[in-house]
């Protein structure tokens, strides 16, 4: 193995570049919200809204109605998988993804053993199915469910459970843009037509490493471990080796990548986008740094409440919120040039025009700079 001393060194600008080009941030792409799904691994998905703005930042033309197409022919779903988070995957992904995972959904559940004394797990599986696919059940009519069969448990540790064993979907409405509903839940299985999780051939590691590289690299072992919520990732890493980029961080970190993705120049432009809370790019690797500089770190969060974040240049510059009557909000962190901030107001403009209810043009004075409320 060659020493880590001999790998070229990527600062933290390249590293920027790199990752924005993969997460489709440098330019908007020429994908549709299906592929552009399935290439950035599923999109982060607590709130509905989210991964909406998480396309119109990545896709030249995007409009809401195009997921939410696919949101209701099933093409995609969400589900619990990475980080024992929701997430919106394509059909595929949450049918082979969703196994790969399972250890952590596994370690997830024992956290909750003091409150599920005498539960047989095996068999909570089996009878949360049951009420799951005979309809789509909400969580506490789950829970009701199971406390017919376990009384003394703890109620909160038997939802736990449920939502660990079984690859539970929400179905829609629920995730649909311009639409509301309670969250259902379904198996996985039972949403797509019958078809097994895992299926076709649950992914191997190693080719979930590929596409993760390929859509957050360059990465480090543990910047993907923190990605997927799993440990002991780095034996798919040592095997792929030989067919991997090798380079370093400026602190020495080994980071891998694949030979021909795209590393722009550092001083590559980059111009701004609004990212939604809980946007992925925020949240896939252990060293946040080639987004989050440490003079704003912490800064993009209140208590355990993620803000919708402004990129500059690449980099994490100030927050945004959707205001009524189709306004937008910008808190800079710092001050900007007066044509940077031109470039702010035509991309909220546009995510406006776009992303607007009513889908009407953005009025006059409808970006507003000043301090975030609320």
């Amino acid at each position: 193995m060659a020493s880590r001393t001999t790998h070229p060194v990527l600062d933290t600008r390249s590293l920027n570049r790199a990752t924005l080009a993969r997460q489709l941030l440098l330019s908007r792409a020429e994908m549709s919200a299906a592929d552009a799904v399935g290439h950035l691994l599923g999109l982060q998905a607590q709130n509905v809204k989210p991964p909406y703005y998480q396309l119109h930042a990545r896709l030249a033309g995007f409009r809401p109605a195009e997921l939410a197409g696919l949101m209701e022919s099933r093409e995609v779903v969400r589900m619990v998988t990475m980080r024992s988070t929701i997430h919106t995957h394509t059909a595929h992904d949450a049918l082979t993804l969703r196994p790969l995972v399972q250890p952590a959904r596994d370690r997830e559940v024992n956290y909750f053993r003091k409150g599920l004394v005498g539960v047989d797990l095996d068999r909570l599986a089996e009878c949360a199915r049951a009420v799951v696919e005979s309809e789509p059940r909400t969580m506490g009519e789950i829970r009701e469910e199971l406390l017919k069969h376990w009384p003394d448990a703890d109620p909160q540790s038997l939802s736990v459970a449920a939502r660990c064993r079984l690859p539970l979907v929400q179905v829609t409405p629920r995730g649909v843009w311009g639409r509301s509903g309670q969250v259902r839940l379904t198996t996985v299985e039972n949403w797509l037509g019958g078809r097994p999780a895992g299926e076709a051939a649950t992914q191997s590691v190693d080719d979930v490493v590929l596409r993760y590289l390929a859509a957050f690299g360059p990465a480090s072992v543990k910047d993907m471990q923190v990605w997927a919520g799993l440990t002991r990732l780095r034996e798919a890493f040592e095997r792929l080796r030989p067919g991997l980029a090798v380079f370093r961080d400026e602190n020495g970190v080994e980071l891998f990548d694949l030979p021909d993705a795209p590393r722009p120049d550092a001083q590559t432009p980059a111009p701004p986008r609004f990212l939604p809370e809980f946007d992925n790019l925020l949240l896939s690797h252990a060293d946040r740094s080639r987004v989050v500089t440490p003079e704003v770190k912490g800064r993009t969060w209140t208590g355990n409440q993620a803000h919708c974040t402004l990129l500059v240049d690449g980099f994490v510059a100030g927050l945004w919120k959707a205001e009524e009557g189709n306004g937008v909000t910008v808190e800079l962190f710092g001050e900007v040039s007066a044509v940077r901030k031109e470039e702010i107001v035509a991309e909220a403009e546009l995510m406006i025009s776009a992303m607007g209810d009513s889908g009407s043009e953005p009025g006059r004075g409808s970006v507003r700079f000043g301090p975030i409320r609320g």
